[in-house]
C-alpha cells in the first residue's frame, strides 16, 4: 500500500532527503500515524508532502525497512526517489474525486496517510 508522509520543508525537506539518500522517519506521535508506520512493509512506495506554506506533494520515496518491535515508536527507514514531474497541491487533491474519502482531507493533522493505488497514480500524474 502506498503512503503519503508529511514534513515541514523548513525542518526536513524532500531535497534534504535526496541529499541524505536514506533516513529514519521519526518524530511521529499521533496514534493513527504511528499505526500507519507500523503497518508499512519493505518496498512500499511513498509520496513526500511538504506542509506549511507549500501544501503540496513533491516527491517519491520507498520503505527500506520497518522495525515495529516498539509499538509506540516504530523505526521506519526510507529512501529518496524522484521529484514529481509536477508537484500536486492540496487544492488539487481537494478538487479530485479520487481523494473524496481520503484521511488526508478528513484528518488534516495526520502526518502518515495511507493512499489508494488510484490516489498514488493521481499524485504521480498517471
Amino acid at each position: 500500500m502506498p503512503y503519503l508522509l508529511k514534513t515541514e520543508p523548513e525542518a526536513y525537506s524532500f531535497d534534504d532527503l535526496r541529499r541524505a539518500k536514506r533516513t529514519e522517519w521519526d518524530g511521529v506521535t499521533n496514534p493513527a500515524a504511528v499505526k500507519n508506520l507500523r503497518e508499512m512493509s519493505k518496498g512500499e512506495p511513498l509520496i513526500i508532502y511538504h506542509t506549511g506554506k507549500e501544501k503540496r506533494a513533491v516527491g517519491t520515496a520507498k520503505v527500506v525497512s520497518v522495525d515495529a518491535s516498539d509499538p509506540k515508536s516504530p523505526i521506519v527507514v526510507i529512501e529518496a526517489g524522484d521529484e514529481l514531474s509536477k508537484p500536486v497541491t492540496l487544492a488539487e487533491m481537494k478538487a479530485a474525486r479520487v481523494f473524496r474519502d481520503s484521511p488526508l482531507l478528513r484528518q488534516g493533522r495526520l502526518s502518515v496517510v495511507p493512499l489508494t493505488e488510484a490516489q498514488y497514480r493521481f499524485l504521480l500524474g498517471k
